[in-house]
């Protein structure tokens, strides 16, 4: 190990929930190799209980869509201009921005100018849209880290310095989840058909998928009386939002509302009902069949359609570069087409079981100890590696 004279520092900022995650595995990761390394900057619950200093709540940068962003942009602003300033004044060894890519990197090309080394962990949608982000990106991070082959791949064609570190939810989930015990650990006491409602993270995205996935529930209900639903709701603020919107169901459903508990869920469905997000992944590595919609506000999609050259917004057909799941936006997303393909999802089990085998293929690619992968690279850029 290198001399140092100092514990190793590092600034981390991270956006939101599925960030939180992602840095806390990094923070654990170099902690278990140098556990006296300090992390400051914008951490989640689990950042904070991995031992990083939080200088701003994190829910202030949790903001999605383009309109939305707009509404909060002095503040979002106002908190980078401020960490420019601490981290200038107080250099870390190393900065990096976890996923946030709109507030993270404008300020790891402030701290690069600087001569801080930055470093930038989950790769934004360059190849999807706005790809001349590229030269930014170059121009911000010594390195990024991409949690897929194709990103990876899509950067050495840039010639920017890239490294694949793998998911690290493909490393958590395991090969064969069974279904019978991920109900007993829901006390769902059902031996039927079960479809899990996936909704969102947020409250926007309930007030906006909610009733379209409620309604398809009740679609299906009324072809199918042997159904369960189970909806899985990140926090209390998820759970009165849907809530509010499941009293103004007509028809009374079988339905299970769990706190999180969202890869249970899934593990326990027989098809999985979901907007497009990181849960399509998860629910990918845990080999159920699905169906992706997504709603976006008017203008947000409008702008989107203009800018977006991905054929795909889902993960698995992403990384299948091929379409795998059924994949609903805007006014496609109808009790009846949401419906149809789940109620063909259950009824096809031959189906389900390919979908299976090529999701066990995308789960090993993926499978790559992403955090210590991760914590290897942090180490070996600033130096404090063996």
């Amino acid at each position: 190990m290198s001399v140092r004279s100092h514990p190793l520092r590092v600034g981390i900022v991270a956006g939101e929930s599925s960030g939180d995650n992602l840095a806390a595995g990094l923070v654990k990761a170099i902690r278990d190799q140098l556990p006296d390394t300090v992390f400051e900057g914008i951490a989640g619950p689990r950042m904070k209980e991995a031992g990083c200093h939080s200088l701003f709540p994190m829910q202030e940068l949790a903001v999605m869509g383009l309109v939305e962003v707009v509404k909060h942009l002095p503040r979002l602003l106002s908190i980078r201009r401020q960490l420019r300033r601490h981290f200038i004044d107080n250099p870390p060894d190393i900065f990096i921005g976890v996923d946030a890519p709109d507030f993270n990197l404008g300020l790891e090309y402030a701290l690069k100018r600087a001569g801080i080394m930055t470093l930038h962990y989950v790769s934004p949608s360059v190849w999807a849209w706005r790809k001349y982000r590229v030269r930014k990106i170059a121009a911000s991070v010594d390195c990024m880290l991409t949690l897929f082959p194709f990103e990876q791949r899509f950067y050495a064609q840039q010639q920017v310095s890239a490294r694949c570190v793998g998911h690290p939810m493909a490393d958590l989930i395991a090969d064969n989840v069974d279904q019978a015990q991920a109900r007993r650990q829901i006390a769902l006491e059902h031996n039927g058909p079960v479809v899990a409602l996936l909704p969102g993270s947020r409250v926007g995205e309930i007030k906006r998928m909610a009733a379209d996935f409620l309604n398809a529930a009740a679609w299906c209900y009324q072809r199918r009386d042997d159904l369960h639903f189970v909806v899985p709701l990140a926090n209390y603020e998820c759970r009165q939002a849907f809530d509010e919107v499941l009293s103004t169901i007509a028809m009374r459903l079988p339905v299970t509302l769990l706190s999180g508990q969202g890869l249970e869920a899934m593990a326990a469905a027989n098809a999985v009902m979901l907007a497009s997000g990181t849960a399509t992944l998860e629910c990918m590595l845990l080999k159920r069949p699905m169906v992706v919609a997504y709603r976006l506000s008017p203008v947000t999609f409008q702008i989107a359609r203009m800018l977006v050259r991905s054929r795909y917004y889902s993960l698995p057909n992403l990384l299948a570069d091929r379409p795998l799941v059924k994949e609903l936006i805007q006014d496609e997303v109808t009790p009846e087409s949401l419906g149809s393909e789940v109620l063909a999802l259950i009824e096809d089990p031959q189906r389900a079981q390919e979908l299976g085998v090529i999701f066990s293929g995308i789960h090993d690619e993926l499978r790559r100890d992403a955090n210590r992968v991760a914590a290897d690279t942090v180490l070996e850029l600033t130096g404090a590696g063996q």
